[in-house]
């Protein structure tokens, strides 16, 4: 009786291929810890996504950094304007005090040889008045200016009436009755002027 016939050789299950036992799990290990083929494409792909953010993120962050710039440089300028003109009001009330007293020198009679010492001093002590006061104004950015002889400007002079002359141009200022005040640089109280027309 040959081995392959012995009825009473215990025999054992035939034992699996050596590569269904141990190259099937090793090949399906293998396939998944290796990197598929499109993962560098994909991982090049998430860093040009990152880097879109990042572009994007920083043209926001400029955009405000500009909006902050703006709105602290407006600001700045509205306090300097409300410091400047928040007295716009009281200047132009201390205008009048200041054109009072040159009406005042100007009622006074013209300075002759002879007059009466008491109305000449009276009359330099009101000029000297005038002079130190219109100084302190000037400090404080109140500026006068007279525009006879100038031409006519709608935006500093105040047109009280129009004569035909022939000594001046038309649109020259040929008289101010009263000046131009001005607070740094802002009209603060039109001239009362007669502007020249052509003659007839």
């Amino acid at each position: 009786m040959t081995h392959d016939t012995d009825p009473n050789r215990v025999g054992t299950p035939a034992e699996p291929a050596e590569t269904d036992q141990i190259f099937q799990p090793q090949d399906a290990v293998a396939s998944e810890g290796e990197p598929s083929a499109d993962q560098p494409a994909g991982a090049e792909g998430r860093v040009q996504e990152l880097e879109q953010e990042a572009a994007e993120f920083k043209e926001k962050w400029l955009r405000a950094e500009a909006d902050n710039q703006n709105l602290r440089a407006r600001a700045k300028r509205d306090v300097d304007d409300a410091r400047q003109y928040a007295v716009q009001k009281f200047a132009r009330d201390v205008v009048e005090a200041a054109e009072n007293l040159r009406r005042a020198i100007a009622s006074l009679p013209a300075a002759q040889e002879g007059e009466d010492s008491v109305l000449t001093k009276m009359r330099e002590g009101i000029e000297s008045t005038e002079r130190s006061f219109v100084s302190i104004l000037e400090r404080h950015g109140i500026k006068c200016d007279d525009p006879q002889g100038k031409v006519f400007d709608a935006n500093l002079h105040q047109a009280m009436a129009e004569q035909p002359s022939a000594e001046h141009a038309p649109g020259t200022v040929m008289q101010a009755w009263t000046p131009t005040w001005t607070l740094h640089g802002r009209l603060l109280k039109p001239a009362m002027v007669v502007v020249a027309k052509a003659a007839e």
